[in-house]
């Protein structure tokens, strides 16, 4: 999928209409158009605000992920990239346990 399709999809997954992206970027509504149909190319400062303002990561926004990755959860990663190892451990394991748990009841519920 082109940036265009993706900004398109994230925008519109908002409910946000191109001129409230336009406002948060301070430019006008014509432009995020000729983003969204891939006539024009944003530079990699706008494309971070608007991976921001659509509270999606850039790496999605780009192309470079197929994982729709929120920026809540990208903070939340980065919180935990900076906590001592033991409590890094002890959180995966409990995050392992938890996913573990789910798809075993998935699987015995069908």
């Amino acid at each position: 999928m082109s940036f265009g399709k993706r900004l398109l999809e994230a925008r519109k997954n908002k409910g946000l209409s191109q001129e409230d992206i336009a406002n948060t970027l301070e430019t006008k509504a014509p432009v995020i158009g000729r983003y969204e149909r891939d006539e024009m190319n944003p530079s990699i400062d706008v494309a971070t605000k608007l991976s921001r303002a659509l509270d999606v990561s850039l790496d999605w926004l780009v192309g470079n992920t197929n994982i729709e990755v929120d920026t809540a959860m990208l903070d939340r990663v980065i919180e935990l990239q900076n906590l001592p190892d033991d409590i890094q451990d002890k959180l995966f394991y409990f995050i392992d346990m938890t996913i573990r748990d789910f798809k075993a009841k998935q699987a015995y519920s069908v």
